[in-house]
């Protein structure tokens, strides 16, 4: 059976195919076009790879394009740095255990728990891990099943969280989506993975939509605006870092304006 990140490559290089223009990539349009975006062979002839071997890479088979394609398929196909980078993950090395939850250190929590601003921990899954007061009382981790304490459950499937994030709920969503999937497909078939995937198709009709969409997206720093219902309009800068005990950690604390 072909390896589950591979399918998610091959995926991956047709959903950015699907996006270009023959005039983005300084083609003529020609004839008419059945299907949207670049043909294979427009691809292959901008990579300068044969048509045969982009289409067992769009296909998801067993093959191990270089470095050198990496690059010319990044150029071909107009990616940004984080979906180049992304594209470059996903022909590394696959072999890992299966996923395990991952366990917070005593001091890193006593730490978190200690800050004055909102602060959590997600892993790599994107489960919250562990939370301070203040965070608790915007998002309430607290109230919810240890199962359901993940950001993109909370967001995308719960009613608290629309209201919450209000007019901006679709692009907060949209981001956050986008930014799953970079780790997503580094996983693809792990069955923490799939199930997390299956909930969130259950739970949100919009997350088929974006998920559909194959956009990834960076880590980065940036704002929310939420409409909390006792604290008001809240303006958060926020940033993440990734903890020194575990890579796997990621540690988000927020700035609260009111």
């Amino acid at each position: 059976m072909n390896d589950p990140r591979r399918a998610e490559f091959g995926n991956f290089l047709r959903s950015r195919r699907e996006k270009l223009t023959p005039k983005a990539v300084g083609l003529a349009a020609g004839r008419r076009r059945r299907t949207a975006g670049l043909r294979r062979e427009e691809v292959a002839e901008l990579a300068g790879i044969g048509v045969d071997w982009y289409i067992r890479l769009e296909q998801g088979r067993s093959v191990n394009p270089s470095a050198s394609t990496i690059e010319a398929l990044a150029r071909a196909l107009r990616l940004s740095k984080a979906e180049h980078a992304h594209l470059k993950a996903l022909v590394r090395d696959a072999d890992r255990k299966p996923f395990v939850r991952e366990d917070v250190p005593v001091h890193l929590r006593k730490l978190v728990e200690g800050l004055n601003q909102p602060a959590y921990i997600t892993g790599r899954r994107w489960d919250v891990l562990a939370w301070n007061a203040a965070a608790d009382e915007i998002f309430g981790f607290s109230g919810l099943a240890e199962p359901e304490r993940n950001t993109l459950l909370l967001v995308l499937c719960t009613p608290h969280a629309r209201k919450l994030f209000g007019a901006g709920w679709k692009e907060q969503a949209r981001r956050m989506v986008a930014q799953f999937r970079a780790t997503h497909d580094l996983w693809a078939g792990d069955p923490a993975f799939v199930d997390l995937i299956d909930r969130l198709n259950r739970g949100s009709r919009e997350f088929q939509s974006f998920w559909a969409a194959h956009d990834v997206r960076g880590p980065a720093a940036g704002q929310k605006l939420l409409e909390h219902p006792k604290k008001g309009r809240l303006r958060l800068q926020y940033a993440s870092f990734q903890a020194n005990d575990d890579p796997a950690l990621k540690l988000t604390i927020y700035d609260t304006q009111m």
